[in-house]
């Protein structure tokens, strides 16, 4: 594999960081194949307990790669085969995945983006659909994305206008839980992840697939889901471990 996803680890937190800055680190086949090894990578190694996504260089991503089209698939192939397993990946894997924003974050990078558990924006950087612009959908998901968070018609209208919504304006809407200083945004990102990653792990993986089913199940799964979770990890190693550093006033040492 070539280097145009590049791969570090710090301690138990994983960066992952999307490596065509000249392109402004837009996807091409390539690039999706090799997003997605290393998005399967963190997820089964158990020394990585949070994991950073971000771009290199000015954009996190401006989405496909107009300039090589669809390389020589239907389009539909590459939504399917390509763009369909990282999001998986992101929203599966039991393990916070945290989205960097560098930069502008356009179709199906914003997709990706907003894919992820937390996302964290530099103050100069945006996202945008910008699918009517060029006669297309939004995709990767987007529309789901932005339905739940949003609502149908302020989706709509940020989608069908093509608006570019600026760091402040997505923490107003939801779609970003922080905005900081574009010279801050790693340093704030590695800071949050590495206290996410002492968080108990069994813990975090319970509550973001409990979560994830209540961003679309109806409450009554989503009960009997939490009921399930909590009796696996009552009495677990972990749960001991923290109840006792509870009382003892120490910082809790979780093994996962």
């Amino acid at each position: 594999m070539s280097d145009i996803v590049k791969y570090e680890q710090h301690g138990a937190v994983a960066i992952v960081t999307i490596n065509r800055p000249d392109s402004m680190n837009a996807f091409t086949t390539e690039l999706s194949a090799e997003l997605l090894a290393k998005m399967e990578l963190v997820h089964h190694d158990d020394s990585v307990r949070a994991i950073i996504l971000t771009g290199e260089g000015r954009c996190f991503s401006a989405g496909a790669d107009l300039k090589s089209g669809f390389e020589g698939r239907p389009v539909c192939g590459k939504l399917q085969h390509e763009y369909r397993p990282i999001i998986f990946e992101i929203m599966n894997m039991p393990k916070p995945v945290i989205a960097a924003v560098n930069g502008s974050a356009a179709g199906i990078g914003m997709s990706m983006a907003l894919s992820c558990d937390l996302l964290l924006i530099a103050d100069n950087a945006f996202l945008l659909s910008p699918f009517t612009t060029i006669s297309l959908v939004p995709d990767g998901g987007l529309n789901w994305l932005l339905v739940k968070q949003l609502g149908y018609r302020r989706a709509f209208q940020l989608s069908v206008e093509s608006e570019r919504i600026d760091a402040q304006r997505c923490v107003e809407l939801g779609l970003a839980n922080k905005a900081v200083a574009a010279d801050k945004l790693m340093d704030t990102a590695q800071e949050w992840a590495q206290t996410l990653s002492k968080r108990a792990p069994l813990s975090i993986a319970a509550t973001k697939k409990a979560m994830r089913l209540a961003n679309d199940g109806d409450w009554a799964s989503v009960y009997d889901l939490e009921a399930q979770l909590q009796q696996q990890l009552a009495g677990c190693p972990d749960n001991t471990e923290g109840v006792q550093a509870f009382f003892e006033k120490r910082a809790p040492e979780f093994k996962g």
